[in-house]
């Protein structure tokens, strides 16, 4: 049975791999990216395209709840205010009726929320440009902020990648404050009740640092037009320089949705003409994120064909598959960044290049977790495919450990980036202004170093002491880029496998009892996105997916548990679910964008991870060995 299960999704995995050997599925996130794509559109006043947006407003009636009114963050997700408001804003720009009873309830359970003064920042940003919310309630991040030295307590290089690229032209607008020039002259008065509500922080916040950065603001504010004219023409030329140098050709700035609109709009902002070479090509990057089908579009907020990629590479080569993994590889080879010192260097400037990013294309702005990941695979071929590959890993693993940061931890895209008090700023209310280590990454870099070899060094000592200080008391791990704790125990046990730390040991024993009392009594796991709220109590239940499954079940493998009762249900549970065309249907996400603000339902989660998980079962079993010798 496992071997037809094994044979079934292989040929299935197999089918959607490219001809030049990479894969790359939909990557979806909420309502918030199609909704700002229609309404990017309407800002620019660019020509009707009236089948699109007809595609994409069945698309966001489908995904609107029928329990709460509104839209959340992830499937069955509780209300979000702000995604609400933009995808209701989005609907009537299209042209829905505001009596439609669709936008009726939805209009009704915004109010009930609070209304649009209780959305934050972002959408504060969105309405302001069309002129449908007060630039006012927007807190001041003045453009001379990228004139600042490093020394300086807020800086650019002092946040994170995502919020770098995302703030630079947002800078420009907020200095200039344009409003949207689209004829149809659509606001969204009606959500607004009147009166100032206090939005909600997704931030962890300290009393006094927030006080210090309100009344920074209000000062800011008051003295917003006193800047000297020439240091802000400067300032604004600056971060022009900063998107025009990243723009990455038609992949767009850092490769993310919400830069690379932003960037549109801060060229045109300036007065760029629509066929001018950076204004285009950064226009053309968004189409590219476009996913249009027979009935319905959206828009993704990035794409992740490297992750994608490297992941399918290893359930290949689990799977016994080894062709297709070796024409992923040399699809990989040559998208590692060798020559572009990257915004990590700042940090690490005497380290090379070296690294992989999660897309196409953003040399800037490479990444720890696909790094390793890429690395891991590569090694894990070496026995077949010989030396073609050893410059590539020598490489990976120089940038790696250059950016080890102080605590002993990986953070996804550079070292320690930890300022904490930052996430106090009023623009920060998100709560995702920073790329601190994490378990999760740490594991994967751990991993690496292990399956190449390294025990006992100095670096793999502190990493393993950092993944000791990050367990939790009931034994899981904290999982930043995934949900969540299924996700980090999952990422560590595979670690401390490869660094050779052994079943026995107690933070093994402690993760193993606590993934068996989490399993299901279908035999699954899973684990819901609201795992991240702001107490961080630990996992929250969810109805068993066939990628938490597999995380679950891969981690109790490297823990030495291939023949207890408890993997075995799991297996069980996999193959019972297995589609008639090999793969799992998965709706729930289970991919991490920002802790209790934005997650991901990657597509092809549940298309490789089952498909590794019963791949390595029956290898073990065949094997009769208890873990394997690959970091993951």
């Amino acid at each position: 049975m496992i071997d037809q299960a094994v044979d079934r999704a292989a040929a299935a995995l197999a089918a959607t791999q490219r001809p030049d050997g990479h894969w790359v599925f939909e990557l979806e996130a909420d309502a918030t990216i199609p909704a700002e794509y229609v309404l990017l559109r309407h800002y620019l006043s660019e020509p009707v395209a009236a089948e699109l947006e007809a595609k994409i407003g069945r698309y966001l009636r489908r995904i609107r709840s029928d329990t709460h009114d509104g839209w959340g963050l992830f499937h069955a997700g509780d209300f979000d205010v702000s995604a609400s408001v933009k995808a209701y804003f989005a609907l009537k720009m299209i042209g829905d009726p505001v009596d439609a009873p669709h936008m009726a309830r939805a209009r009704a359970a915004i109010l009930a929320a609070g209304g649009a003064a209780a959305v934050n920042v972002f959408t504060r940003i969105q309405l302001a440009l069309f002129g449908a919310g007060p630039w006012a309630t927007v807190p001041t991040m003045p453009p001379e902020l990228i004139l600042a030295p490093r020394w300086f307590p807020i800086t650019l290089a002092k946040m994170s990648y995502w919020a770098r690229t995302v703030v630079v032209p947002l800078l420009v607008l907020a200095a200039l404050k344009p409003v949207a020039r689209n004829a149809k002259r659509v606001l969204v008065d009606e959500l607004y009740t009147g009166e100032a509500v206090a939005p909600t922080t997704k931030a962890d916040t300290t009393p006094m640092w927030t006080l210090f950065f309100n009344a920074l603001d209000g000062a800011l504010k008051r003295g917003d037009r006193l800047w000297p004219k020439g240091l802000r023409q400067r300032a604004i030329d600056r971060c022009v320089a900063f998107v025009t140098e990243r723009l990455n050709g038609v992949d767009g700035l850092g490769a993310i949705y919400p830069a690379m609109a932003n960037s549109v709009m801060m060229f045109d902002a300036l007065g760029y003409a629509e066929d001018h070479p950076a204004r285009a090509a950064a226009r053309e990057s968004l189409e590219r994120l476009l996913v249009i089908g027979d009935d319905e579009a959206y828009c993704q907020p990035c794409v992740s064909p490297v992750w994608d990629t490297a992941l399918a590479a290893h359930a290949m080569m689990e799977a016994g598959e080894d062709a297709r993994a070796d024409a992923a590889l040399d699809w990989l080879r040559p998208r590692q960044v060798l020559d572009v010192a990257g915004d990590w260097a700042s940090e690490r400037p005497h380290v090379r290049p070296g690294g992989w990013a999660f897309q196409y294309n953003n040399d800037h702005y490479p990444d720890l977790d696909d790094t390793a990941v890429v690395v891991m695979a590569m090694d894990r071929a070496r026995g077949r495919t010989g030396p073609v590959n050893d410059e590539a890993i020598d490489r990976g693993i120089e940038w790696t450990v250059g950016l080890q940061s102080r605590n002993g931890g990986w953070g996804a895209f550079d070292a320690d980036n930890a300022y904490e008090y930052l996430n106090n700023l009023p623009f920060a209310d998100h709560g995702a202004l920073l790329d601190p280590p994490t378990a999760d990454v740490t594991a994967r870099c751990v991993s690496m170093l292990a399956q190449r070899g390294e025990r006992g060094s100095a670096r793999m000592m502190a990493a393993l002491d950092y993944l000791a200080r990050e367990q939790r008391a009931d034994g899981s791990w904290f999982g930043r880029w995934g949900v969540n704790y299924i996700y980090g125990t999952w990422s560590v046990l595979c670690a401390l496998n490869a660094a050779g730390v052994g079943p026995e040991h107690p933070m093994v024993a402690k993760a193993v009892a606590w993934l068996t009392a989490i399993q299901n009594a279908d035999g699954g796991w899973g684990e819901d996105c609201d795992s991240y709220a702001l107490d961080y109590a630990g996992h929250r239940g969810a109805p068993s997916t066939a990628s938490q499954t597999a995380w679950a079940l891969l981690g109790l493998m490297a823990a030495g548990q291939v023949d207890s009762d408890t993997v075995a249900l799991g297996v069980a549970w996999l193959a019972a679910n297995q589609a008639e065309d090999g793969l799992w249907a998965q709706e729930r996400y289970t991919g991490g964008g920002f802790p209790r603000v934005f997650y991901l339902r990657y597509h092809g989660y549940p298309k490789y991870f089952p498909l590794w998980a019963l791949a390595r079962y029956r290898n073990l079993k065949r094997s009769n060995a208890q873990a394997v010798e690959y970091g993951m």
